[in-house]
């Protein structure tokens, strides 16, 4: 603990205080008080300079601050400085702020510090200073020991201060274990400064108390700054060290090696860390079964390990610890608890499984397949039911076969030999096996594969049984003639006894022929044709016929097998060509390529030989065989022969001179693709029906489309010209119209100074062409023009009571009002008028 102040001349201290005012204003505000404090203008660290009356605020304040570091209030209200402070002629303030936590309520009290300028008289003899000696109010070391018996109360130490040789001087402490819990623990006398302990204490509760000690005079001043007091309880060893588990279980396996951790055991101490009260070690006490010594362990740290690497499992297969842990390093004199701990051995595969018996007989019928004929046993130490126990067997001899095989019984560990494949006795009477068996789990020790593996011996004697007939091998053949005449006989099927190796007393029938081409001799099995074989029938794949023959004995007993007829080739098929129906695009090609097959075998077939099998000098002279390869040739018309279809007979050899001649049906075709032609025969062929292709029908619609659109702008021209006067132009004297009916082609365009064009019937062009009345006629045309003459005009002609005018026609055509304009009113009217120099031939085509 500190000091309260420095030491000084306390006397000079006191002087500069005789004249120190307190004047207390109180306003209506947060604060509850506005203290002013007169003091010289040099405050020593420590100094105290005053007392403010806190109770007027707080009757108990649990918390007191001071805005400003250089001052310190005590509990009683006194204010000290904490450090060496000048104060200049400016006034310095602070706030002291008092709270109590019960009620959640806060107070403050402005303190204002003014420099004094007069000395005033002394207040009381008590404020002189004092000239102090050695000071005693400091830290001084208090401990007690835990669990103390006494007497109590019980002396501790003495608080006192130096003061008290001027002062009369009051001593008081707060803090845990006074006026905290644990409550009246600790007290001190007033006037002496003895502290006292109440009872004992456990130090596994209460480590240490830190309580306060006061020094205060009996009018309430305090010379000296409270004194912060730290009591430690000394440990005493009174907690015994406890195990973490009651029981430990830990497991090892067996054959390990020396050093091997096993497990760790763990222990706790309450009493004081670090000390020799919590300083433990760890022992085994004893071992069950005693003999011999298998583990030791680590006194520090609690690990426990394997000191041998005899551990057995099939021997012992648990160890049984009894266990110590003693603290004050193992002392006889400390405290120890003991526990228990069970070390169970772990198995591994150390022990082979082996037969209980060397060798092994048992016997089976021949031609018996997936039945038991032998169960094998063996013996294991390791564990039940374990990787280490399970046994797998396998056949190490005699199963070259495979007649044999060998599994375990999963709940007796036994090997079950079963036959998977007949035998035969005919064959092998008896079968001698070796078998082996090793665990599921590899042999955890050093051994060769022949050491680390049993074996026995199993004799197996095959039973003979009275079986039948035997239709071996199941599949024969025999070789025919596909040409061979009908009563031709054969070798057919060969069954035999299987014990006397004879096929006599054999009997045969067919069970199977698709075509019934065949008969069957019922004793010897030979083969008879009965009707025509035919090695190019459909249903015949390679060449092989097949039939199925059914052998059985006098007592019924049969086995059933496949005769395959082998049809030998004959040169029996000529040439043909598949596609008799040939289509020549004529615009883009000029011949087409015909492709022939052979259905004999490739010895009697290509190459070809292609050639025009008719008499007809005309298809001679129109059509053209040329050879492209061994099977194909290329078929081209000559001499531009019409559209049509034609029928060109072909002949086509192979390489022995057999031929077949095929018919084809040549279409020549005004196409571009071959699917053009199919479906339409040109008009031109003559005779059929009438088929057109996509793009004729589509130019079809596109005429009558463009019919309509003339015929709608006529409709559209008549319309408009019958609103206007029928006159003639003013300049018609200088023009003239002829008729022309010459059929050669000529001047078909006249130009006009009015600008009227004509034209020939047919052409298209704007301007006014056309005719008028009956100027058309049925089988021609009639043009009318008009040309340039003379000045003459034609103002109006009245004939039959009618009133006629020509108009100007437009959209490239003149029309009549009515067709009432004939040819012969036309000519009247224009050939008086007409000079021969100004007539001018026009044509009239004809069709």
């Amino acid at each position: 603990m500190a000091a309260a102040r420095p030491t000084g001349s306390r006397s000079g201290a006191l002087c500069r205080q005789l004249l120190l005012t307190l004047t207390i204003l109180t306003f209506a505000s947060d604060a509850c008080k506005n203290v002013t404090l007169h003091v010289p203008s040099k405050l020593d660290a420590e100094k105290f300079i005053g007392r403010v009356n806190l109770k007027e605020c707080f009757k108990s304040a649990n918390l007191i601050h001071s805005s400003d570091p250089d001052f310190q209030i005590l509990e009683d209200g006194s204010v000290y400085t904490t450090n060496a402070i000048l104060l200049s002629s400016e006034k310095r303030s602070f706030t002291i702020s008092l709270s109590n936590t019960e009620n959640q309520e806060e107070k403050k009290i402005f303190v204002l510090l003014e420099h004094q300028t007069k000395v005033l008289k002394k207040r009381h003899s008590k404020e002189k200073v004092l000239k102090r000696g050695k000071r005693r109010w400091a830290p001084i070391p208090c401990s007690m020991l835990e669990n103390s018996l006494g007497p109590f109360p019980l002396f501790l130490q003495q608080v006192q201060s130096d003061t008290a040789q001027n002062y009369t001087i009051y001593y008081s402490i707060k803090g845990p274990g006074v006026d905290k819990e644990p409550l009246n623990l600790f007290y001190v006398e007033r006037d002496t400064g003895n502290l006292y302990c109440t009872r004992s204490v456990d130090r596994e509760q209460y480590e240490s108390f830190e309580i306060v000690a006061f020094a205060t005079t009996p009018d309430g001043y305090t010379p000296e700054l409270p004194l912060p007091m730290v009591i430690k309880i000394e440990d005493e060893n009174d907690n015994y060290p406890i195990f973490t588990e009651t029981t430990y279980i830990f497991t090892v396996s067996e054959n390990c090696r020396v050093g091997s951790t096993v497990g760790q055991v763990c222990a706790t101490d309450k009493d004081e860390p670090d000390t020799m009260h919590t300083r433990l070690k760890y022992s085994i006490i004893e071992q069950s079964p005693a003999s011999p010594t298998l583990f030791s362990m680590h006194p520090k740290t609690g690990v426990i390990t394997t000191t041998s690497s005899q551990l057995d499992r099939e021997f012992i297969d648990k160890y049984q610890l009894k266990i110590k842990v003693q603290d004050m390093d193992g002392q006889y004199f400390g405290l120890h608890t003991t526990s228990t701990c069970i070390i169970n051995i772990g198995d591994v595969n150390d022990n082979l499984p082996t037969f209980t018996r060397t060798s092994y007989v048992t016997s089976v019928e021949e031609n018996t397949v997936d039945v038991e004929i032998l169960r094998v046993t063996v013996e294991d130490k390791d564990l039940v039911n374990t990787a280490n126990w399970r046994a797998n067997y396998t056949i190490l001899k005699g199963n070259e076969n495979g007649n044999f095989k060998i599994v375990t019984d999963p709940k007796t560990n036994e090997g079950v030999l079963c036959v998977v494949k007949p035998l035969n006795y005919e064959e092998r009477k008896q079968v001698n096996l070796q078998i082996g068996v090793v665990n599921e789990a590899p042999y955890s020790r050093e051994a060769s594969s022949r050491s680390a593996m049993s074996t026995a011996t199993v004799t197996v004697s095959v039973k003979n049984q009275d079986e039948g007939p035997e239709c071996s091998p199941p599949a024969q053949t025999v070789r025919i003639n596909e040409n061979a005449q009908v009563g031709t006989t054969s070798s057919g099927y060969k069954a035999y006894d299987p014990e006397t190796r004879s096929s006599s007393g054999i009997r045969y029938k067919k069970l199977n022929d698709p075509k019934g081409w065949v008969t069957v001799d019922e004793n010897s099995g030979s083969i008879k044709v009965f009707r025509s074989l035919d090695r190019e029938a459909e249903f015949i794949k390679d060449g092989i016929y097949n039939i199925t023959i059914v052998a059985s004995d006098q007592v019924g007993r049969s086995c059933t097998g496949t005769l395959g007829i082998i049809l030998e080739d004959v040169n029996d098929n000529g040439p043909s060509i598949p596609k008799p129906t040939v289509i020549i695009c004529k615009t883009v090609m000029s011949a087409a390529e015909i492709v022939a097959v052979d259905p004999d075998e490739p010895r009697h077939g290509p190459p070809f030989d292609f050639s025009l099998e008719t008499s007809d000098s005309e298809v001679r002279r129109m059509w053209r065989l040329t050879k492209i390869n061994d099977t194909a040739a290329r078929l081209s018309y000559q001499n531009d022969p019409p559209f049509g279809q034609y029928v060109v007979p072909v002949k086509v050899s192979d390489r022995l001179g057999q031929s077949k001649v095929t018919s084809l049906t040549v279409t020549l075709c005004d196409c571009i693709t071959e699917n053009d032609c199919t479906f339409r025969v040109d008009p031109r062929v003559g005779g059929g029906e009438v088929k057109l292709g996509k793009w004729a029908i589509l130019a079809i619609l596109l005429g009558i489309a463009l019919l309509f659109s003339i015929l709608f702008t006529l409709i559209c021209g008549a319309s408009r010209t019958a609103t206007q006067p029928k006159v003639f132009p003013d300049d018609l004297a200088q023009q003239n119209l002829i008729v022309s009916n010459t059929e050669a082609p000529g001047d078909d365009k006249v130009c006009s100074t009015n600008g009227f064009t004509t034209h020939t019937v047919g052409t298209s062009a704007q301007g006014i062409c056309g005719t008028a009345g009956s100027g058309v006629r049925q089988g021609g045309q009639e043009t009318i023009e008009m040309v340039r003459g003379g000045q003459q005009t034609l103002e109006s002609y009245q004939g039959a009571g009618h009133h006629h005018t020509l108009g100007s026609g437009r959209g490239g055509h003149t029309e009549m009002d009515n067709s009432r304009y004939n040819y012969s009113e036309w000519h009247s009217f224009t050939q008086p008028r007409l000079s021969e120099e100004s007539i001018r031939g026009h044509t009239l085509i004809k069709n």
